[in-house]
């Protein structure tokens, strides 16, 4: 095959012709170098003279580009980069996009005020702040001599209500106090908590609302020294609908309660997660109020409601209610949100919040399943130790009667 030489003739090489089959093999360029098995001599064996240019190389695997034309018209800086690529190629394309986004996301940025986007994040405030000023009697509760009757309520479910209720009781029972649970929640949790069966007692609350049964009928001994428990069963679902026409409804567990509370230093009444008519009974029994809240913001919100109902029985049905005690329970000191709401609950209750907080631990859970109180199921464990600092600061020191 002959190969015609021209760079002696021209000083400056033409643009190189495309290649065809005789003279450059499809693949003659991958891997930088012929594929093909007919020896084909380069065209920069001979030395040239120092004028000439040799030709570029073609690049590898990169397509071939026609010869450069006109140079294209400047784009537009604000304008977003949707113009057709240019001879620089896609490498270019690409740098020239994501520096119109950088520029795009500054801009955004900086039209955005930093108040406005510490706002977007900032907690919303729970409607509790007028309540809690408006609807408590002072900074300060009043002080009870025993016997108490403390009724443990909050309609929000799954804040602790019955744990309380039962650990706080077995607690307050380990240092001496003769204690009464009364069981209001048709769940029967508190009873089962205690170790007390269904098949083993034959009266429950629901006899003593509805068939005015005495209450020291009901009242049956738990595995713990000086705690015993009025139980429920699920047939208190229905008392609701069953007091509609009843006489003096509000107040049938308060008479209940009267006869027997002479022989008890403390009764803690196990409120449902309701307003219904079976929380009003406990209320109207009480003399104070007692709310576990969950270090959630949930909690907070129904919080409101909780205290104007409180206001209606204290009111109408019960002079002598108040709240005296805000328990933080389930409390996670390893996330923020446990220690702002707990900061929230306590600018508003300031006194009324107890001072020790409930952790959220595992055994705490585990306990219910053996019919135990953590006193008992677990004493060194930390829910045992912060239940029984709990019990030294509800009781206040208060001395035990003699009987």
């Amino acid at each position: 095959m002959r190969i015609r030489r021209r760079d002696k003739e021209h000083t400056t090489p033409p643009a190189p012709a495309p290649a065809t089959p005789e003279s450059t093999p499809p693949d003659a360029t991958v891997n930088g170098g012929p594929t093909s098995t007919e020896p084909v001599k380069p065209l920069t064996t001979e030395p040239s003279s120092p004028a000439q240019t040799p030709p570029a190389p073609p690049a590898e695997a990169t397509p071939r580009t026609a010869e450069p034309g006109p140079p294209l018209p400047a784009e537009p800086a604000s304008a977003p980069s949707e113009a057709a690529p240019t001879a620089e190629g896609p490498a270019a394309e690409t740098a020239k996009r994501r520096k119109n986004k950088k520029h795009t996301a500054t801009a955004t940025a900086a039209a955005v005020p930093p108040a406005a986007a510490a706002d977007a994040h900032e907690m919303r405030t729970a409607s509790i702040r007028e309540e809690a000023s408006q609807l408590l009697n002072g900074d300060r509760p009043a002080i009870h001599d025993l016997p108490r009757v403390i009724a443990v309520a909050n309609q929000k479910g799954g804040v602790g209500k019955t744990t309380t209720t039962v650990n706080l009781g077995a607690a307050l029972a380990e240092q001496g106090y003769r204690v009464l649970i009364v069981d209001l929640d048709p769940q029967a949790n508190a009873t089962t908590g205690l170790g007390v069966e269904a098949r083993n007692f034959e009266f429950s609350m629901y006899d003593v609302i509805m068939r005015e049964q005495p209450l020291e009928d009901c009242i049956e001994p738990t595995s713990v020294k000086n705690l015993f428990v009025a139980p429920a069963t699920i047939d208190l679902a229905g008392i609701e609908i069953e007091l509609v026409p009843a006489f003096s409804r509000e107040l049938k567990l308060k008479k209940a309660v009267d006869t027997v509370v002479d022989d008890f230093d403390f009764v803690l009444i196990d409120c449902p997660p309701s307003l219904g008519l079976i929380t009003v009974n406990g209320l109207a029994a009480a003399a104070e109020v007692m709310v576990p809240i969950q270090c959630e913001y949930y909690a907070l919100e129904g919080l409101g409601q909780l205290l104007r109902n409180v206001n209606l029985v204290s009111t109408n049905l019960n002079e002598n209610l108040e709240v005296t005690t805000i328990v933080l329970t389930m409390f996670d000191a390893r996330t923020r949100l446990s220690v702002d709401v707990a900061n929230e609950v306590r600018a508003h209750f300031a006194e009324r919040v107890c001072k020790v907080v409930i952790p959220r631990t595992v055994r705490l859970s585990e306990a219910p399943s053996f019919g135990q109180p953590i006193t008992v199921f677990d004493p060194a464990s930390r829910g045992a130790v912060a239940y029984r600092e709990l019990a030294k600061e509800v009781s206040n020191g208060a001395p035990q009667r003699t009987r």
